[in-house]
């Protein structure tokens, strides 16, 4: 058997190989996370403008260090960015998000357990508010929704699916509204997430990708 005849025996014969059960195959399935790099990782940031006292005291808000003007019309922040994948197809992203934050209320959408709140609008002047917003299809979540707004801080933590179509454009929006922000007074940090172990001066909420699946 020549050389040549006996390459093609051996690459057909790995080729079936590879259809038998327990048999790798080299061809692995495209990773569908990286559609969603621009977007991972992102964080809402409102930190205090002042530095953090050494034993604050319950319930104390802060200037935000935001504010470039008129209070009321600088304490916010804004990024766009592109969901990648393929166009014409709409992909199913777990997201989780995590952070320190102050309570705001949301009304005329969905609640969606403690935190998550699907559609509607704001339903206070004052408190912070974390925005994402998808072009398609479209729609828009809140992340902080509690039932009263007050002079608290917490963290939180949960995971949720949302639904993303290749080439949207995906819109992170943090507003304070009136200049001052709720200060984490607890000094509370959340673990595995910067600047843990030490607190930040502020709020923030961080979203981290989980998974991308091909909606069905």
């Amino acid at each position: 058997m020549t050389k040549r005849v006996y390459a093609t025996v051996l690459i057909a014969a790995c080729a079936g190989l590879a259809g038998l059960p327990g048999i790798a195959r080299s061809d692995k399935p495209a990773d569908l996370k990286a559609a969603a790099a621009t977007i991972d990782g992102y964080r809402w940031e409102f930190p205090c403008k002042d530095p953090m006292p050494e034993n604050p005291k319950e319930g104390a808000d802060c200037v935000s260090g935001l504010v470039k003007g008129d209070p009321n019309k600088t304490d916010n922040f804004a990024a766009e960015k592109t969901f990648g994948g393929e166009k014409g197809k709409r992909y199913k992203v777990t997201l989780r998000f995590r952070g320190v934050v102050e309570p705001m209320m949301y009304k005329d959408g969905t609640k969606d357990g403690d935190y998550f709140y699907v559609g509607g609008e704001p339903d206070n002047k004052t408190y912070n508010i974390y925005k994402l917003s998808i072009s398609s299809p479209k729609a828009h979540y809140y992340l902080n929704r509690q039932d009263k707004v007050g002079h608290k801080i917490f963290t939180i933590d949960y995971t949720k699916t949302i639904e993303i179509d290749g080439g949207a454009t995906v819109n992170f929006l943090g507003d304070g509204q009136n200049g001052r922000l709720i200060s984490n007074f607890l000094k509370l940090t959340v673990p595995d997430v910067k600047p843990a172990p030490k607190v930040f001066n502020g709020q923030f909420v961080q979203m981290d990708v989980v998974e991308v699946v091909e909606a069905k």
